[in-house]
């Protein structure tokens, strides 16, 4: 359940992120930068900050 959690929001802010680099400002594609650069990370340390809220918030992995 997490996962699916997990995927959806991630999705979400991408596609937050195109819709504001092309409406507001080139600048917001920092955002997708730093979407990216968490999801290498957690890859590597297998830790993700989502992924701690979400499981405080009471979702089950």
């Amino acid at each position: 359940m997490l996962n699916k959690y997990f995927r959806v929001i991630v999705g979400c802010m991408v596609l937050l992120m195109v819709l504001l680099t092309y409406y507001v400002s080139i600048k917001w594609l920092w955002f997708g930068v730093f979407i990216g650069v968490n999801m290498i990370q957690s890859a590597f340390t297998k830790w993700c900050l989502l992924e701690t809220i979400l499981m405080k918030l009471g979702i089950k992995k």
